[in-house]
């Protein structure tokens, strides 16, 4: 009888080449957007892009068939979900393997942090850049502001920092609605750094403590020390003097 493959078998097997089809989606949506191609090449542009979603739905549906629980599986990877049911999420997928670069935390705590760090800042750009690009492909022929895209990075930025300029903002239903998740990638983004940052602080201020309490805790323990040297140099001394 077969082996059953397990999760983390398909994830390890997975993650590399899902991985490298997000870069070829971001860089096929990305020649499609900012080169306005028509005819053939943007053809072949769809074609990679059906690629990279075929390939991503597949990974969804054996990742939650692979699940135990699977129910749990499915309302905790949501995430999963709308990189597969919304084409402009793929890129993202780079988010799951970025924590394999993060070789110099030794700690598990610190490993974690620096996790979180990585997923903040990366996520945070590419956020910024595929919104970018799709506020251009809405915007773009309506009359708006958003015509290249300098003006539609210019906007993500803003909107993501929670600054709101108001200077270039969408016109269409659909950059609008490109605009309220960078909104709430931005206030995620700021609660994210937030959390690490009180993270850090409590950390340290904890390990300042554990060395202080270890300063006490040897200082107190060479006092015993000598107390008990004394007290047999009296019993020693006890001993050896004759009785009368």
């Amino acid at each position: 009888m077969a082996q059953r493959i397990t999760q983390q078998q398909w994830r390890r097997w997975t993650d590399w080449p899902l991985a490298g089809l997000a870069v070829v989606f971001l860089i096929a949506y990305s020649w499609e957007v900012i080169g306005e191609l028509r005819g053939t090449a943007r053809d072949v542009s769809e074609v990679f892009e059906w690629i990279g979603w075929t390939a991503f739905a597949i990974d969804y549906v054996v990742s939650l068939a692979l699940a135990r629980p699977r129910w749990r599986w499915f309302y905790t990877h949501l995430i999963d979900l709308a990189i597969v049911a919304l084409p402009i999420l793929r890129p993202l997928r780079l988010l799951r393997v970025a924590s394999a670069f993060i070789l110099l935390q030794r700690h598990a705590g610190t490993q974690f942090r620096g996790r979180i760090v990585v997923f903040a800042v990366g996520g945070a750009a590419l956020l910024v850049y595929v919104a970018s690009l799709a506020e251009l492909e809405a915007e773009y022929g309506h009359g708006g502001r958003i015509q290249t895209i300098g003006d539609a990075l210019w906007w993500a930025i803003v909107t993501i920092t929670t600054v709101g300029y108001g200077d270039v903002t969408p016109v269409t239903v659909i950059g609008k609605l490109v605009a309220v998740c960078l909104m709430f990638g931005g206030v995620a983004l700021i609660g994210v750094v937030t959390a690490t940052l009180a993270s850090w602080i409590v950390e340290r201020v904890s390990e300042e403590e554990q060395a202080e309490e270890q300063v006490i805790t040897a200082l107190q323990f060479e006092e015993l020390r000598e107390e008990i040297r004394a007290l047999r140099h009296q019993l020693e001394k006890a001993a050896e003097t004759p009785e009368e």
